[in-house]
């Protein structure tokens, strides 16, 4: 018995060799699991599947079908990915810029620009070292052997972010020849990767691999036009200031210029938001309806005040109206598949009331705007008259903005459509980009904590199913908008890691959120602090840590 173990697998005892891998084990249930096992968690704590078990313990596999296991194939998939890039075009350097159309977009700088053609020989190049089913291995080495190997790979972007990492150590992985160090969790052999494409993208390339919804095939592309402009733009204007990754960050803060940035970084923002105040006061005649719209966290009340004060300057006089007040009657709300009230839809919506009212405002007739009360459930009127001037243009912020079927009765050429979200420009290194949806979930955990007495785990409950309410009803629309605002600031990584890192140190080992806790943990713990006191009270950073002249 002294060398066997149990593993407690889907609520059920198994008894294995002692020092069995995961792979191993893995390999039993692959015919009968509905997606590629990727990984597993281990008494709570990821493990890669090359992993050996010493002890007694519960498993539970990570597969496509999960956030966490998306993120172990995507992440080798990148390695393969940037192999085959070097193998291929000598000198040449590899950027994983963000995310677009249901893939990653990446560039390949070298000696010449990449054309189609090029793009296919990466591709038969990567499945030719798939098909070799090599293995990842995972070293881990001192900070001073990871700077001589990062000096021979070329990789000299990260040498510099090794002077921030908080351990004496690096864990690198190595595949073929090539060594890396990518952000977390690899699958054991590259065979692992078969389902990817790549799909040629002016300048650069998208990465497709299946999703969590479909994880058993390589997604399909989904050209953004208009979020690819911001995204590029905003990496432009990072070049610019000389501030591209953490390491450009960290060293602008230490050399005393954090100030300067988040005065530059503010000023920019003001800058953005003050043009299309200008654009919709150069069609005020037209224009009387203004529409935000975005996901959690992105900032949008504060950007809907600045906008009005903007809008302000120009000699205009915007009232706002709460689309929260035009909810159906509780007992009058649809259920879903669940059987439950889905309160994101468009369908709690009174979408006739809505768009009786506002014709009637647009064309200056007075209305009574209802009340919604959360605690009964009901729809009210309180006497709340209002009537519009041919200078009050109407801004109404929520999900369903951009969405067409909520202000079907006003003509486009009424409505400006604005997107804002925050669409990170930051990453680690050239290899490592920090997901926009990091950035939001930061900013919900501190702002959730301090005014609403929500701890980090209660957020991290309900943040599936506002990224769910987000692919439905506000990703769908967003090349709808007439303008992409983004409300990411460089500097604001810096800001944030005094407040969430203590609250992450907060959570157990036995939390069924600690995976995502300590991803989170490792991350922040990179970024030099910046203090507060020179973030001006109009900040859209101010909503998420207070002092805003807003609120």
């Amino acid at each position: 018995m002294d060398n066997k173990i149990i593993i407690n697998i889907e609520d059920k005892r198994y008894e294995f060799d002692k020092g069995i891998k995961l792979e191993q084990i893995s390999n039993q249930y692959q015919e009968k699991w509905p997606a590629l096992i990727v990984g597993a968690k281990v008494n709570n704590s990821i493990r890669e599947l090359s992993y050996t078990l010493e002890d007694s313990c519960n498993v539970q596999f990570i597969d496509t079908s999960m956030t966490d296991g998306i993120r172990i194939y995507q992440r080798s998939l990148i390695f393969i990915f940037i192999r085959a890039c070097h193998e291929l075009f000598t000198n040449s350097h590899v950027f994983i810029e963000h995310t677009l159309g249901n893939g990653l977009y990446c560039e390949i700088h070298g000696e010449f620009p990449m054309t189609p053609r090029q793009i296919r020989r990466v591709e038969d190049k990567m499945r030719e070292i798939i098909d070799k089913d090599e293995p990842f291995e995972r070293l881990r080495v001192s900070k001073d052997e990871a700077e001589g190997i990062f000096k021979n790979m070329g990789f000299y972007d990260k040498i510099e972010m090794l002077k921030f990492r908080p351990e004496d150590y690096v864990n690198l992985y190595k595949c073929g020849w090539m060594y890396d160090y990518l952000y977390g969790y690899m699958v054991p052999s590259t065979g692992y990767l078969k389902n990817f494409k790549l799909q040629f993208h002016l300048p650069g390339v998208v990465l497709l691999y299946p999703s969590k919804d479909e994880p058993n095939k390589t997604s399909d592309f989904v050209d953004s036009p208009k979020l690819f402009r911001v995204f590029r733009e905003s990496e432009k204007w990072s070049k610019r200031i000389d501030v591209e990754n953490a390491a450009d960050l960290n060293n602008a803060i230490i050399q005393g210029k954090g100030g300067e940035l988040i005065r530059v970084c503010e000023a920019q923002q003001e800058k953005t938001i003050a043009k299309i105040a200008d654009d919709i006061s150069e069609n005020r005649d037209g224009i009387r309806l203004i529409l935000i719209a975005g996901p959690s966290s992105s900032g949008k009340t504060t950007f809907a005040q600045r906008l009005r004060v903007q809008l302000m300057v120009n000699g205009l006089k915007p009232i706002s109206i709460s689309m929260d007040n035009y909810f159906l009657n509780r007992e009058d709300i649809p259920l879903n598949e669940d059987g439950k009230r889905d309160m994101e839809s468009i369908d709690v919506i009174d979408i006739e009331l809505f768009n009786e009212h506002l014709t009637r405002l647009i064309q200056g007739q007075e209305v009574e705007i209802p009340y919604y009360n959360f605690e009964t459930g009901t729809r009210q009127f309180r006497g709340d008259i209002i009537r519009l001037d041919g200078d009050q243009p109407i801004i109404v912020e929520g999900i369903h903005g951009l969405n067409e079927k909520l202000t079907a009765m006003i003509p486009k050429s009424n409505k400006y459509k604005i997107y804002v979200s925050a669409l990170t420009q930051l990453n680690i290194d050239n290899h490592n980009r920090i997901p926009t949806t990091d950035t939001r979930l930061i900013r919900r955990m501190v702002r959730d904590y301090l005014f609403r007495s929500t701890p980090i785990e209660g957020t991290l409950s309900m943040w599936p199913m506002v990224r769910k309410g987000e692919e439905k009803y506000i990703f769908p629309f967003q090349e709808q908008a007439d303008f992409m605002f983004n409300s990411a600031l460089i500097y604001e990584l810096a800001i944030l890691k005094p407040y969430i890192l203590p609250l992450l140190e907060e959570v157990s080992y036995d939390s069924p959120y600690y995976t995502e806790v300590n991803r989170l943990k490792k991350f922040m713990k990179y970024f030099v602090e910046l203090e507060p006191d020179q973030i001006p009270n109009n900040s859209i950073l101010r909503e998420f840590i207070g002092g805003s002249c807003f609120y």
